[in-house]
């Protein structure tokens, strides 16, 4: 029951309480309403409450590492060989062609 049935039960007590003028023999509806109405306004509390409590929740991870007592020590994964640095190319330099003599 959430905000909703909180709100329904106030509605049904009020109407209850105050619109019903008809009598059971043996039974108050005047007061069953107002049960009602105080029933209505606890749930409600209590899903605003509870709501709140749920939007201010953080979440963790938890990672355990279990070893047994007479166990052997657990294998690395091998190691990659490292890896060689590559030479940078140098820029190939192109020769110019000799300038021509002035002509005349």
């Amino acid at each position: 029951m959430g905000i909703g049935g909180g709100i329904a039960l106030i509605v049904i007590g009020a109407i209850l309480s105050f619109g019903v003028s008809d009598a059971i023999d043996g039974v108050n509806l005047t007061v069953i309403g107002y049960i009602c109405m105080g029933a209505g306004v606890i749930a409600l509390i209590l899903a605003i409450v509870l709501n709140a409590q749920r939007s201010n929740t953080s979440h963790t991870a938890v990672v355990e590492q279990r070893t047994t007592p007479n166990a052997p020590p657990a294998q690395a994964a091998p190691v990659a060989q490292p890896v060689q640095a590559v030479q940078p190319v140098q820029p190939v330099q192109q020769q110019q062609p000799p300038a021509a003599p002035p002509a005349v």
